[in-house]
């Protein structure tokens, strides 16, 4: 069968450089670190005391104080991103076919604060389980696409991808095949998290995966520095209206790119290293572009998981070398983590928004925080180090990598 033409027609953005899709544009090309000392809980005793939080961020500003008490979080999040996307994307809440609009979020995580504090509760009392009545319906990954459908009136298909930190970029390419093969008109895509709580940085600290540059959290990610040494954890969300490409001319609505394939694989080597030759790199990477009957030499710019960690950024590299050849140095690579730290499962939604955001404005932003060079990296390379780069971008992949070895590429198109 002939497959559906899906394009890119809303835009939401609440991340830790910018509270909307424009603020976080200006963020990223004007290199701004989101990174900052915690302010939720103390810290006194944590090997890292910084994060990338949110800056200025009040639920209530944006949700009925009653429904925001019974959100996770993250769930707040997702509400807020996903109603800037709409907004953006200027859907017709009355005229779209809400039996054919879908709801696909990513959530590595989801409600781990509302976890942490109903047990930290328990333990603190006399062993009498109280628990509060929305503990589980705030904890659960799927509860935040289920309420953007509810208060949307969304009936396509909807539910949570959990795939780690490429969890919302398998939320995009399932969206993408579900318009592609005709079964939805419009998709709700995207991704949130908030894991800046009290487990999640001890969980990640247990693990030596975090930066520990407490004297300069502002330069704590630095992915591709050789002096790097963990990535900062960030939060946020990020929301994208996936449509139909005739059913958008139909209706007028600006149209930001075309998503024109996406790519997935396993490393099958370890819970938490990348594989050390880049075997499901290379072979994410392929099918992304396979998928899309693309050739590698017509990509202008690369997003990359791009961490900030010893291995995985070399890793990632030596990967992108093998599947583009010599075309590799002619490509704008970046990582926009180096601004906004790591949102996990929401990493992916918004590196492709700034994958978008890129192809709409012909600007690459840059991998900030980039002061020493690391000798196992290829010179050749063009990193977007410190500084925006012009470019005409017609192409954008975005890559994220999880925990347990899952792949998920994604690739943009300006739209012709």
């Amino acid at each position: 069968m002939e497959l559906k033409r899906v394009v890119v027609t809303g835009l939401g953005a609440l991340t830790p450089i910018g509270n909307t899709k424009d603020e976080y544009w200006e963020g990223l090309i004007s290199g701004k670190s989101g990174a900052a000392p915690i302010t939720y809980f103390d810290t006194e005793k944590f090997k890292t005391k910084f994060a990338c939080e949110l800056k200025n961020f009040n639920a209530t500003d944006f949700l009925d104080r009653k429904e925001a008490r019974k959100m996770d979080r993250f769930t707040q999040y997702a509400m807020v991103a996903s109603d800037e996307a709409i907004a953006d994307a200027k859907l017709n809440l009355d005229q779209v076919n809400k039996l054919r609009v879908g709801v696909i979020w990513g959530a590595g995580i989801g409600g781990l604060e509302t976890f942490q504090n109903e047990v930290l509760n328990f333990a603190s009392g006399d062993g009498t389980p109280r628990f509060n009545p929305f503990f589980i319906p705030k904890m659960i990954a799927d509860i935040a696409p289920g309420n953007i459908s509810i208060k949307n009136g969304f009936m396509g298909p909807n539910y949570t991808t959990v795939s780690a930190c490429a969890s919302s970029a398998n939320a995009m390419i399932d969206a993408l095949n579900y318009i592609r093969l005709g079964h939805c008109d419009v998709i709700v895509t995207g991704g949130s998290e908030a894991a800046v709580t009290i487990a999640g940085m001890g969980g990640f600290n247990a693990m030596h995966a975090l930066s520990t540059r407490n004297d300069s959290p502002e330069t704590a990610s630095r992915p591709f520095d050789g002096t790097r040494d963990g990535f900062v954890l960030g939060e946020g969300a990020g929301a994208i209206i996936l449509e139909e490409y005739e059913h958008a001319k139909a209706r007028g609505a600006k149209i930001y790119a075309e998503v024109v394939g996406g790519g997935m694989s396993s490393d099958a080597h370890h819970m938490t290293a990348p594989h050390p030759d880049g075997i499901g790199v290379i072979a994410v990477m392929r099918n992304c572009l396979e998928n899309a009957g693309m050739e590698p030499e017509e990509v202008d710019h690369i997003n990359t998981h791009g961490t900030s960690t010893p291995l995985g950024d070399v890793a990632e590299l030596k990967a992108i070398t093998e599947v583009f050849g010599d075309h590799a140095k002619n490509i704008n690579i970046n990582s926009t983590k180096s601004m906004t730290g790591h949102l996990l499962g929401a990493a992916g939604a918004i590196e492709s928004i700034a994958s978008i955001l890129a192809i709409e404005h012909g600007v690459v932003p840059p991998t900030i925080n980039h002061e020493v060079v690391d000798e196992n990296i290829d010179s050749k390379l063009n990193l977007t180090l410190n500084k925006a780069e012009k470019r005409d971008v017609k192409v954008a992949m975005s890559n994220t990598f999880g925990f347990g070895g899952h792949n998920a590429c994604v690739l943009f198109k300006k739209i012709d």
